[in-house]
């Protein structure tokens, strides 16, 4: 897992004053990190020891060796995809079908893992609320999946919407956008700005976000009510976008589940509308 992935994982077990270390760290990623020990105490409130006993409990042996993997993690989610097909070397002479689906094998593995309960069923609740309305959008290549899980959440509750047109429009779109609704937002490296400006003006309305993202993190982040990070990376030159497409799935199902009697109510109202009124009638 990613630095900035570990920390979200162990939050919950962490004493008080080293809780406060990975708060303050992962407010200000990843600049803090690479910054002095003393730097980062002072932020924090705490002291150099409570720093240097924080990352001993992530496993790493020394402060230099923690920020080197920092710097790995912030070069890895910065890189583009032909840098990535530069790294990923030749073909092996496994087959490539099999390689393929071992790759998104380990990925879904590796989600599940990364995804705890308690923050997929804090998702399913926010999915969930019915008094509110709900917002999806994607970027480049995961609002493909925005729109998949938007068709689906429509038919299950009402108020679903996709952020649709081009990003200028997406602005007044915001204009139905009150207090309380949920907006999910898929983001995964390397991150679109514009995307990340519309999780800013979701949040001076008091939308609450669901982020789905990678482990590096989206900078939507920061003003996320949950943050569901998913495994990209395959060891190839495209990032896999099979564990969040699964994650979607997993959210819709658990969604579909919560609102049994509601659901099938929408879903026996949608039957009758489609066989009551047949194409070209």
């Amino acid at each position: 897992m990613a630095i900035r992935e570990q920390i979200q994982a162990a939050l919950g077990t962490l004493p008080g004053a080293e809780k406060k270390v990975a708060h303050a760290f992962l407010a200000n990623y990843p600049s803090i990190g690479l910054s002095t020990i003393a730097e980062l105490a002072a932020l924090a409130g705490t002291s150099a020891p409570t720093v240097l006993r924080f990352v001993a409990r992530l496993g790493f042996e020394s402060y230099p060796d923690f920020q080197r993997m920092l710097r790995a993690d912030v070069q890895a989610q910065l890189m583009s995809p032909l840098e990535r097909a530069r790294s990923t070397g030749p073909l092996t002479d496994n087959p490539a079908l099999k390689a393929s689906f071992a790759d998104i094998a380990a990925n879904l593995e590796a989600t599940a893992k990364a995804v705890s309960e308690s923050e997929f069923e804090a998702a399913c609740e926010l999915l969930s609320d019915q008094k509110t309305a709900c917002y999806i959008l994607g970027g480049r290549f995961t609002d493909a999946i925005a729109a998949y899980m938007a068709a689906h959440l429509r038919i299950i509750r009402p108020n679903v919407r996709h952020f649709d047109g081009q990003t200028s429009t997406w602005r007044d779109q915001l204009l139905d956008v009150r207090p309380g609704d949920v907006a999910v937002l898929f983001d995964i490296r390397r991150y679109q700005s514009d995307l990340v400006r519309l999780g800013e003006l979701l949040v001076e309305r008091k939308a609450r976000i669901l982020l789905i993202t990678d482990p590096w993190l989206s900078p939507i982040a920061r003003s996320a009510r949950v943050v569901l990070p998913c495994v990209v990376d395959a060891n190839r030159t495209w990032d896999s976008s099979v564990a969040i497409l699964a994650l979607a799935e997993a959210l819709i199902d658990r969604v579909s589940r919560a609102q049994s009697d509601a659901a099938r109510a929408r879903m026996q109202t949608l039957e009758d509308i489609h066989w009551n009124n047949p194409p070209g009638r």
